[in-house]
């Protein structure tokens, strides 16, 4: 899928980039309440999403001959894969701002497993 491919491209030059401002300040051991704290934590755990789901978004974009998968479920599984790789990074940057966007965190997850299901059941359907 074309949309996933550039996707995937897109949001790891923005990992690279975000990692680069994000490095900036890393040489201070107490920046943002130094390397263990909560909120660099998860700036580093969106910066990482960035490159990951960016990385999952090509390998979809590559694989999706090898699979059965046609129609509404190859679209429903291209756009779930999107859809977990922008609300990913977003949400660890509200979470890593306010504690209580917690709850967010459902729409990522469920979003990738909803992707990746499809795609796996693309490999063992008949």
């Amino acid at each position: 899928m074309p949309l996933n491919e550039a996707f995937g491209w897109l949001w790891i030059l923005i990992g690279f980039v975000s990692g680069f401002l994000l490095g900036l300040g890393f040489r201070g051991d107490e920046w943002m309440g130094g390397y263990g704290s909560f909120r660099r934590r998860l700036l580093r755990l969106g910066h990482v999403s960035f490159v990951g789901l960016g990385f999952l978004n090509i390998l979809f974009a590559l694989g999706t001959s090898r699979t059965v998968l046609g129609g509404q479920a190859l679209s429903l599984a291209s756009w779930a894969l999107v859809a977990g790789g922008v609300t990913m990074p977003l949400c660890c940057g509200l979470m890593a701002w306010r504690r209580g966007f917690y709850p967010l965190f459902a729409v990522p997850v469920i979003s990738l497993v909803v992707g990746a299901g499809l795609v796996v059941s693309g490999f063992f359907r008949p």
